[in-house]
């Protein structure tokens, strides 16, 4: 039986550990993110870049910020923050707004069961 080889975690290879995270931690936040992995893979993989940073750790002011670009005609920079006290769930909060971003991105930009939008219809000039 042949197994079938499995893609490469988008996270995993497109995530930069930014200030505040360690590379220890690189496979649980990782892990935590996993579920954006599926809204990304719209993209060309080498069009994503993806940083995650904490500033203030463990302190009252702590904020977590998940930033993505993607690079295609008209770049994309999106930003998502959370100032949740514990990381796990401030972790989890940038996920889903990034998550939502990213929908919201490819709505606004990807024409979707409108052949019209899709294909310009050739214009006759009399």
């Amino acid at each position: 039986m042949t197994a079938i080889p499995q893609e490469p975690d988008l996270i995993d290879e497109r995530l930069l550990l930014g200030t505040g995270f360690h590379e220890s931690e690189r496979d649980w936040i990782v892990r935590r993110l996993a579920s954006l992995g599926p809204r990304l893979r719209s993209f060309d993989a080498v069009q994503i870049d993806l940083e995650i940073s904490i500033k203030d750790r463990d302190s009252a002011g702590q904020q977590v910020t998940l930033e993505c670009w993607v690079r295609r005609a008209t770049r994309l920079h999106l930003v998502s923050t959370s100032s949740e006290a514990e990381v796990d769930t401030a972790l989890n909060d940038v996920r889903t707004s990034m998550i939502r971003q990213v929908d919201d991105a490819k709505t606004r930009t990807e024409p979707r069961n409108n052949r019209a939008l899709r294909h310009p219809q050739p214009t006759t000039e009399s």
